[in-house]
């Protein structure tokens, strides 16, 4: 049986700097007879050189739709736009199974080209947990600059926070968060909702490197549904709840314009803002490592929202190390079927295309 050609692509989304392979798992690949193809690409936190030390073949950027229908594209984020029908295999995150936008569109490119999507989020085992994912690092790297803007918003600083970019590591994230905390002259109030899942471990890990207290909560604190008028009380809101479904919701705007309000940063590390299930309602666009921060209320006692969907992109090397790992034993199952996690993947991909396809059929 023929080994598997996977082909890692060029990133495209500014700022992406991780990726679902490093050079020392496509080395383990390439031992396992797999041929590897990886795309060029500047953003990557690791030398294209790396990888053709690997064992690799290196090739310029974007030109994965030109590789034979065989090949596996193994990539992160979002494809770039355009509408040509999609042939090949894609590992990716495709943000298209909670109706977010354009979601309509990507699955058609799919039913037309007869192509199949695994989507990284969709990948799970029997117990239904993900095998591999990079929620640990968002939360951390979500609640580390959610602590930053709240120190910037004490100096009075309007913006709180001007562009970001990569941290060489958490040691030094955490450094910057405990200094501006120090020049505050105070301590905040952590609320972090989905405090047991991976996001949740994260953030409440990073509020505690930098010596915080956390309020957390599960779904033991959330059962009974929202709004909750206590989050008013607390300085900062992070968010790490996987929503896939309706529920009332955690926060509404009127909530948010009740006198006594303390509340002054949200995280939204779930970043669910262009889903129906999106559990906090208050604001209509996401944001970005140019602009981190959204204000949702001015005057004495701002409110400023951080809802930046490719978070552990601040932490490059140790979430890309960490997610590889998570993944290569399972990419190394690609050519046989002894591994569900992908036959799995693919019912899910058709449930959601026949889905698609039934709603938009001509009427008869």
């Amino acid at each position: 049986m023929k080994s598997p050609h996977v082909w890692l692509r060029s990133e495209t989304k500014t700022f992406e700097r991780r990726t679902p392979l490093t050079p020392g798992c496509a080395r383990e690949l390439v031992a396992a007879g797999f041929e590897v193809t990886v795309e060029r690409c500047d953003q990557r936190i690791y030398d294209d050189d790396a990888y053709q030390r690997a064992g690799c073949r290196l090739t310029e950027p974007g030109r994965w739709p030109e590789a034979s229908k065989d090949t596996i594209i193994l990539g992160l984020k979002e494809l770039p736009e355009d509408s040509f029908p999609l042939v090949h295999a894609h590992i990716y995150f495709a943000h298209a199974y909670k109706e977010q936008e354009g979601w309509r569109e990507l699955l058609a490119r799919f039913t037309k080209g007869g192509g199949r999507l695994y989507d990284l989020e969709y990948l799970v085992d029997e117990d239904q947990r993900r095998i591999a994912a990079f929620g640990y690092w968002a939360g951390f790297a979500g609640a580390a600059i959610g602590l930053l803007a709240w120190a910037k918003q004490q100096g009075g600083a309007r913006p709180p926070l001007g562009k970001l970019s990569a941290f060489e590591n958490k040691n030094r994230l955490i450094e910057e968060v405990s200094d501006s905390l120090a020049k505050s002259g105070t301590r905040p109030r952590v609320l972090v909702i989905g405090a047991k899942g991976r996001s949740g471990r994260g953030a409440v890990d990073a509020a505690t490197a930098a010596g915080l207290e956390v309020v957390p909560w599960d779904l033991e604190e959330t059962r009974g549904g929202g709004p909750f008028a206590r989050i008013n009380a607390m300085d900062i809101l992070v968010n790490c709840v996987f929503v896939n479904g309706p529920l009332p919701p955690f926060l509404t705007e009127a909530q948010l314009r009740l006198p006594g309000r303390r509340l002054s940063v949200i995280v939204d590390v779930s970043c669910d803002v262009h889903s129906r299930f999106n559990p906090l309602p208050v604001y209509s666009r996401g944001t970005d490592f140019r602009e981190p921060c959204l204000e949702l209320i001015a005057g004495e006692h701002p409110l400023d929202l951080i809802a930046i969907d490719h978070l552990p992109t601040l932490l490059p090397v140790e979430s890309s190390e960490d997610y590889s790992r998570q993944l290569l034993g399972h990419l190394l199952t690609l050519g046989d079927r002894s591994n569900p996690v992908w036959d799995n993947a693919l019912r899910i991909f058709q449930q959601k295309s026949a889905a698609l396809a039934a709603n938009i059929k001509e009427p008869q």
